[in-house]
């Protein structure tokens, strides 16, 4: 993506240090080139992995760091070898925008693999800057990573799919757990764990949520209309459960044990670990013998928000029946959403109205 266009200057809110406090922040953008996208946000979820970043807990933080990689946007220019998009539509672009192009996972679709990859933010670009996320009036991104969004879903609906709903729809298909009439287990009901719910039973499976307590019973059967509630710590409803799934998502981000739950999980069954809006991974727990004995197989399920998996972005886009009960704030609320998110003080997804802020 070499150098066409001049550069331009946007506002975001950025971290300056590992506190996390966001404040306006006004950045070149990276030139544009013959692939990329000029882009006005609109949209922006916040995920929990924002906040592992901007607070440095992973050790790499470089500031001033604009986070948020749930974006939904309108192209303002698109440039001379853009073929997919016009100024004008509505994209959604997720945490990979760059890649080498030539190997391997490159060339088979599976660009989040490659040693090279780009971060959207935390990260720098080819031609030197530092990439910057979507708190911000605009991004440029390039027409691999992005796709469109189909009229008729509201952009704060869309932006969480670029990270949450993607990562718990792309296993189903990889497994070929699409079918209707399965039986899934949802391990935890926060934001990935509420759209896992979302997901599979607009797919037509029978859903079962399942918590260390009995405090979620109400939201999940009723708001989110799973089909059953189990709270671990009942061993007899523990033990009436085993075999009753065919698969089970794991969400919960912190240390726990995995045995209790494997047994609820027919002989051959499969777990996918849906840790990356919790990063770091937490620390778990299984003795090797037990997965042998069961004949299972588990999994840790990987971003897949760029053009590589664009047809399974496109159809969780799509998807009828999926309505997430998001919290629309402004830019102004943003350090306090962060501060409840890190309580886990919200139900179930914040997205900031970019477009609707005064990010100055």
């Amino acid at each position: 993506m070499g150098s066409l266009e001049k550069e331009r200057t946007t506002m975001g809110w950025a971290a300056r240090d590992p506190s996390g406090v966001l404040s306006p922040y006004t950045y070149s953008l990276r030139n544009t080139g013959p692939e990329d996208l000029y882009i006005k946000v609109l949209s922006c979820g916040i995920c929990h992995s924002d906040i592992h970043q901007i607070k440095n807990d992973l050790g790499m933080s470089h500031y001033p760091m604009v986070p948020g990689h749930e974006v939904v946007g309108e192209v303002l220019e698109v440039g001379s070898e853009v073929t997919k998009y016009r100024v004008g539509d509505r994209v959604g672009t997720g945490i990979v925008v760059g890649c080498c192009r030539s190997c391997g996972p490159c060339n088979s679709d599976q660009e989040q693999y490659c040693n090279k990859k780009i971060w959207n933010y935390n990260d720098v670009y080819t031609d030197g800057k530092p990439t910057q996320g979507g708190f911000a009036g605009e991004i440029v991104v390039g027409q691999r990573f992005v796709v469109k969004i189909p009229d008729g879903l509201e952009s704060e609906q869309a932006a969480p799919l670029m990270c949450a709903g993607v990562t718990v729809y792309s296993p189903l298909v990889r497994f070929g757990l699409k079918q209707s009439g399965l039986r899934g287990g949802i391990l935890g009901l926060g934001g990935v764990g509420h759209m896992g719910v979302k997901i599979a039973k607009a797919m037509g499976h029978h859903v079962t949520v399942i918590s260390s307590s009995d405090k979620k019973r109400t939201e999940a059967l009723e708001h989110l209309s799973a089909d059953a509630y189990l709270v671990s710590s009942d061993e007899n409803g523990m033990k009436e459960a085993i075999d009753s799934l065919d698969y089970i998502f794991d969400t919960i981000p912190v240390v726990h044990p995995l045995e209790p739950y494997l047994g609820l999980v027919e002989a051959r069954w499969e777990a996918d670990l849906d840790w990356w809006s919790s990063m770091p991974p937490p620390s778990i727990y299984l003795f090797p013998w037990v997965m042998l004995g069961e004949g299972s197989q588990s999994t840790g399920e990987f971003h897949r928000e760029h053009e590589g998996k664009q047809r399974e972005d496109a159809e969780v886009l799509q998807r009828k029946g999926i309505d997430f009960p998001d919290r629309v704030i402004k830019m102004n609320y943003v350090n306090t959403a962060l501060e409840r998110l890190e309580k886990n003080d919200v139900r179930y997804r914040f997205v900031v109205d970019v477009v609707g802020s005064k990010l100055d």
